[in-house]
């Protein structure tokens, strides 16, 4: 049968199975080579207001929220884009 990808579309090379990972959007359980993790800094305090808090000197905390999401739902929110067929051949250079 022909193979769309040489790596199948995963990361895990020859290592036999591994485990799965919930996509944070949609539910789907996808292998853990697959998915697509994000990482995002998310203040509590809207922009204007942190601005200001700012200026005056205040220290406003963050914390780091991490996201796992399966292809189908990194190409609808545009963390991943669509390639053209000779550029999937390449591999990604980030």
């Amino acid at each position: 049968m022909p193979v769309k990808r040489k790596n199948r579309g995963r990361k895990k090379g020859d290592k036999g199975s591994e485990g799965m990972v919930q996509c944070d959007n949609c539910g789907a359980l996808v292998p853990r080579s697959k998915i697509t993790r994000v990482t995002r800094r998310v203040s509590p305090v809207s922009g204007d207001l942190a601005r200001e808090l700012k200026k005056q000197g205040a220290y406003i905390a963050e914390s780091v929220v991490t996201k796992n999401f399966c292809i189908s739902c990194a190409i609808h929110y545009g963390i991943l884009k669509v390639r053209a067929r000779e550029e999937r051949k390449k591999p990604v250079t980030i």
